[in-house]
């Protein structure tokens, strides 16, 4: 009797994984046909309007996530679509006589501030084709209201609220925390403003730091107020008296002072896009999403051409080793560089870097890889929102930079954490430790202990050494002194606007502009911009985006607004060796 029930509790369990299996597999097969019904061009209509809804925290290079959902009804694939491509999409409508105008959802748009000039200007120039920009958004935060300010006609919703109160820059420190759970940050650093080593040893912003973001907001407030004072025809000085008494802040109030032309709901909105296209008020509005248009006008306008200019995305965390799709792994970035240096096809490089930096190692190694492309062909470095320490180090040698005005950018510079867990181990857990050594410096770097006299001497050193190659660097790579670079580094980040006075950059465009200049650099007349890294197949993508959506999703869901906090903790704990990495990218509230 046992003997049975036990053979068919394991035969039914068997059938049950089976089946889950299958179901399992049935879905991946379900996320990849949606995959490949992406890539059918879908159909545009005469007098149609494109949607752009931007409230997302938009990437470099269009991703496709198979897995966006999970249901038992099946996976949700979505394409989160990129600067570039938006961009170009914008680009192809202004001349796409089918498309009358732009219908943008951007208020809530976690996009960064270079980011949000590129768009704006290709905002503009589409409207300079006598085409129009309507903006609708129940709830504008300052960034998204930069960006939609844009358009020729901004509605807001009569329950919404729009945030024009300035900006404000956080940084977060840990010493304190860190000293609470028996952790000794022991810090090594080079460069006076290298205040991404702040967190570890302060309470709060030294008086460089300070000076240094001081100076950087008053930049990027300063031509946040100017562009907005371009778009909307309200003085430059109102507009700074409207954001500094946030009197802006209600929907009539937005009206009333120039910010916003109409309030009204999303059916008023489209009543007023119906009126502009002529059509009845009954009639059904031809909206065209941005993945469609990407799958057919602008895929069929790449120009076709002998010669190549390759678009090499860098965005995330420079790390040693391969690193993943969401990081710049030097090995993956050396073997992308040289594969592009050996194709004959490819004819120039732009290599797109919005990162604020990581591992000093891996940073020299990619830069190297662009020292030797050079040899052979032009590398064109565009900068994004952000291509400071890490991220200035392998664009250093480009034969041209080009940054936005906002780019953050510079902050050449080193540091170094090395943690002493000592009385964590000790005092808190009661752990011990004990051992047997070959020489004194056979334990260099443990952890349980703190750090010897003999041993900061070394590792400040090793810092110093580093810093000195960085300037080294970007002193043959900017064709400047040694001194000059010192003098401009240590660690100071700057705007774009501020390093093209300094020579740090050599001019201030979009990515398309770096594409011009590329294509110019190798005598290229007809030319195909041409993306990389290519895309993982299509199962890696559909398994990884699985796991790393999952895991994501969990945490969101028990941090809520925590969840930034946490995540810059866990990428701290992943730091190793010394780093050329910005103070905590700032982030712009």
């Amino acid at each position: 009797m046992n003997f049975w029930r036990m053979f068919f509790g394991a035969l039914l369990a068997f059938v049950v994984g089976l089946v889950a299996v299958l179901l399992f597999l049935l879905l991946i097969v379900s996320a990849l046909v949606g995959t490949w019904s992406v890539d059918k061009p879908a159909a545009i209509k005469d007098n149609s309007v494109l949607h752009l809804n931007l409230n997302y925290d938009i990437p470099e290079q269009t991703r496709f996530e198979p897995v966006s959902g999970f249901s038992w009804s099946g996976l949700e694939p979505r394409m989160t679509v990129g600067l570039y491509d938006i961009t170009e999409a914008i680009r192809v409508a202004k001349n796409d006589d089918r498309i009358r105008g732009i219908y943008l959802n951007g208020g809530l748009t976690l996009a960064g501030m270079a980011s949000i000039e590129h768009l704006r200007q290709a905002l503009q120039d589409f409207r300079s084709s006598g085409k129009f920009v309507v903006a609708f958004g129940e709830l504008y935060s300052e960034r998204g209201y930069y960006l939609s300010s844009v358009a020729d006609q901004v509605f807001i919703h009569p329950q919404g609220m729009l945030e024009f109160n300035g900006m404000n820059v956080q940084y977060v420190f840990f010493r304190r925390m860190l000293e609470k759970i028996g952790v000794e940050p022991q810090v090594f650093y080079a460069g006076k403003y290298k205040t991404a080593s702040e967190p570890f040893r302060l309470d709060s912003m030294s008086a460089a730091n300070k000076e240094m973001t001081r100076q950087l907001v008053d930049d990027l407030y300063g031509r946040m107020l100017q562009s907005i004072s371009a778009s909307r025809s309200i003085p430059e000085t109102q507009l700074d008296s409207i954001s500094r008494n946030f009197l802006a802040r209600t929907p009539a109030a937005a009206v009333r002072l120039g910010l916003a032309d109409s309030v009204g709901y999303d059916d008023q909105v489209r009543r007023y896009l119906r009126r502009r296209l002529q059509l009845n008020d009954s009639a059904t509005i031809s909206l065209v999403s941005l993945s469609d248009y990407l799958s057919g006008p602008v895929r069929s306008s790449v120009t076709v051409g002998a010669g190549r200019v390759a678009l090499l995305f860098a965005e995330g965390d420079i790390v040693d080793g391969r690193g993943s799709r969401t990081n710049i792994g030097s090995a993956r970035y050396a073997d992308l560089l040289r594969k592009l240096r050996e194709d004959e096809r490819v004819k120039a490089i732009v290599f797109r870097v919005n990162s604020g930096g990581g591992s000093a190692l891996a940073s020299d190694v990619i830069a190297r890889e662009v020292l030797m492309t050079l040899h052979k062909k032009p590398v064109v470095v565009s900068m994004g929102d952000v291509a400071g320490s890490g991220g200035y180090y392998i664009g250093a040698y480009g034969s041209r930079i080009v940054a936005m005005p906002s780019t953050l950018t510079g902050s050449i510079g080193v540091f170094g954490v090395f943690p002493n867990t000592q009385k964590l181990f000790n005092d808190r857990l009661g752990i011990t430790f004990d051992q047997v050594k070959t020489g004194q410096y056979a334990d260099f770097g443990d952890a349980s202990r703190p750090l010897r006299e003999d041993e900061k001497l070394i590792l400040q050193q090793m810092i110093d050494s580093i810093y000195n190659s960085f300037l080294s660097v970007v002193a043959l790579g900017r064709n400047l002194k040694l001194n000059q670079v010192d003098s401009i580094g240590q660690g100071r980040v700057w705007t774009g606007n501020q390093a093209l006075k300094l020579g740090l950059v050599d001019t201030l465009g979009t990515v398309s502009d770096a594409i011009a200049l590329a294509a110019r650099l190798a005598n290229l007349q007809q030319y195909r911009v041409v993306q990389y890294p290519e895309q993982d197949n299509e199962l890696m993508r559909v398994l990884e985006s699985l796991s790393r959506k999952q895991e994501e999703a969990v945490l969101r869901k028990r941090l809520g607004v925590l969840y930034g906090t946490v995540d810059e903790l866990r990428r701290l704990a992943e730091i190793k060796g010394i780093q050329a990495r910005m103070p905590f990218v700032p982030v712009i509230y």
